[in-house]
C-alpha cells in the first residue's frame, strides 16, 4: 500500500510555522521601535529614560505567551502517533510538493532546526515513486534499472516535479536517448550546499550498494544550485573515500551558478544599506530570513570552510572562498543559456539566462585558480533561453545526449 503522510502533520508543521512567524515578528517590532526610539530621544535624555524600556518588557511579555502555546502545541502533537520516518512526501500530491519545496528553499534550515515537519529531508525518486535505500528493495521501485545510474538535481525552491517542463522531461528523454536510469534528487534547498553535498554522498553509497543491477557507470546532472549540490557531493565524496566515485563517468552543470548569482549580490547589499538607517532597519533584518542556501548562492559556496566561523549576512562574507578544482573522476559539461538573439549581444552580457551569467554557467574566471578550463566540447551556450527554459529546451537535451553515450 501507498504511504500516506498524515494530515495533522501538516496541521503541526503550519501551527509551528505560526507561531515562530508571531515570535520573529515581535523580536523584529521590538528591535526596531528600539533603534528607532534611540535615534529620536535626545542623547542628554536616554540616561534618564532608556529608550524603549517600557515597551521592551511588553514586547518580551507576548513573546513569552506564545512560546509557551508553541510549546503546549508540541507536546499534544507528540501524543499523536508518529507516522512513517519516509512517508512524509511519498504519495503526496504535485501541488503540496511545489509549496513545500518553495517554502523549504526559502527557510529550510530554520525548518531543519525547529524539527517542523516541512523540512525535508533528502530522498531518491525513481518516476515520482521513493526509493529507500537501506530500508526496503529497490527492484520493485526502479523498472528496468539499468547499469548507468543519472542522478538529476533539482534546483533552489524546487522538488522532482519541477523536471517535468512544458511536456518534456530530460530525465525520460535521456533514459530513451542515451541508455541512463534518472533517479532524482529531492533535497532541503535552505540548507547549506556543503551540508546537502555531504548527505548526498553518503546516500550515493547506499543507492549503488543496493542498485538492483551492478552499477557500471554514474552521472550526475545539476540544474541551477543543483550543480553546486552536484559537485559538493563529490568534494565530500572524495573527503569521504567513496566508493561510488569510481564509477564517475559525466558531471553536467545546467545553468549552475559556480561563481554565484547577481540576485543573491543584490539581496545582500539592499540589505546592508537598509540596516545601516534605524528608520529602514527592520527591513534590512528582514531580508536576515533568508535560508543559507540562498546565500551560499551569492559567490557559489560548496564547501564548509567558505562560510564556517563567517557571519554569512555580514558584508564580504563568502568573498574567500577556497578554488576547487573539477574532480577527475568525472567528465565535466557545462551549459548556460542567454536571453539575447545572438552570443556577445547587449542582452547577453548583462543578463544571462535571467538569473545565472554565462561565464559563472561555466565556470569561467580571471583568475586561474577558480577557473574551470573547460573546452567548447564540454559547454553549450543556448540563445533566446531563460533560465526556466533550460528544463525544456531540446538544444540541450540533445547535448547532454551526445555526452551521456561517450
Amino acid at each position: 500500500m501507498p504511504l500516506v503522510y498524515p494530515w495533522y502533520r501538516d496541521l503541526q508543521a503550519v501551527l509551528g510555522l505560526g507561531f515562530d512567524g508571531v515570535d520573529r515578528m515581535l523580536a523584529l517590532v521590538e528591535e526596531s521601535h528600539a533603534g528607532i526610539a534611540e535615534a529620536l530621544t535626545p542623547i542628554w535624555f536616554r540616561g534618564v529614560v532608556p529608550p524603549a524600556a517600557i515597551a521592551r518588557n511588553a514586547y518580551r511579555l507576548a513573546r513569552g505567551i506564545n512560546g509557551a502555546l508553541g510549546q503546549g502545541l508540541g507536546k499534544g502533537m507528540a501524543l499523536l502517533p508518529a507516522p512513517d520516518a519516509q512517508a512524509a512526501g511519498s504519495q503526496e500530491l504535485p501541488g503540496r510538493a511545489m509549496a513545500v519545496a518553495a517554502l523549504n528553499g526559502a527557510i529550510g534550515d530554520h525548518l531543519e532546526a525547529q524539527g517542523n515537519p516541512f523540512a525535508i529531508r533528502l530522498h531518491f525518486r525513481h518516476r515520482g515513486r521513493l526509493l529507500r535505500p537501506g530500508a526496503a528493495p529497490l527492484a520493485a521501485d526502479v523498472e528496468g534499472a539499468g547499469d548507468h545510474i543519472l542522478l538529476m538535481i533539482h534546483g533552489l525552491c524546487m522538488a522532482d516535479v519541477f523536471w517535468h517542463r512544458y511536456g518534456h522531461h530530460h530525465g525520460r528523454y535521456l533514459a530513451a536517448e542515451a541508455g541512463v536510469t534518472p533517479v532524482s534528487v529531492v533535497y532541503n534547498t535552505g540548507r547549506h550546499v556543503s551540508a546537502n553535498g555531504a548527505d548526498l554522498s553518503a546516500a550515493i553509497e547506499t543507492l549503488v550498494r543496493e542498485w538492483p543491477v551492478p552499477v557500471r557507470r554514474l552521472s550526475v546532472l545539476g540544474y541551477s544550485m543543483g550543480g553546486l549540490v552536484a559537485r559538493a557531493a563529490i568534494e565530500a565524496g572524495r573527503r569521504q573515500g567513496a566508493s561510488w566515485l569510481s564509477l564517475g563517468a559525466h558531471a553536467i552543470y545546467l545553468g549552475s551558478p559556480h561563481h554565484g548569482a547577481p540576485l543573491e549580490r543584490g539581496a545582500h547589499q539592499l540589505q546592508a544599506l537598509a540596516e545601516l538607517n534605524p528608520f529602514l532597519a527592520a527591513l534590512g533584518r528582514l531580508t536576515r530570513v533568508r535560508s543559507a542556501g540562498i546565500t551560499d548562492l551569492r559567490h557559489g559556496n560548496i564547501v564548509e570552510e567558505d562560510w564556517q566561523g563567517h557571519d554569512r549576512f555580514h558584508h564580504g562574507a563568502g568573498r574567500r572562498r577556497r578554488p576547487l578544482p573539477l574532480h577527475p573522476a568525472f567528465r565535466h559539461h557545462a551549459i548556460a543559456g542567454t536571453m539575447g538573439l545572438r552570443p556577445g549581444d547587449a542582452t547577453d552580457r548583462l543578463l544571462g539566462d535571467g538569473l545565472v551569467p554565462i561565464d559563472s554557467a561555466f565556470g569561467r574566471h580571471a583568475d586561474a585558480a577558480y577557473d574551470f578550463g573547460l573546452g567548447a566540447k564540454d559547454r553549450l551556450l543556448v540563445t533566446e533561453t531563460g533560465h526556466l527554459d533550460l528544463l525544456s529546451s531540446m538544444a540541450v537535451a540533445d547535448a547532454m545526449a551526445k555526452w551521456l553515450k561517450s
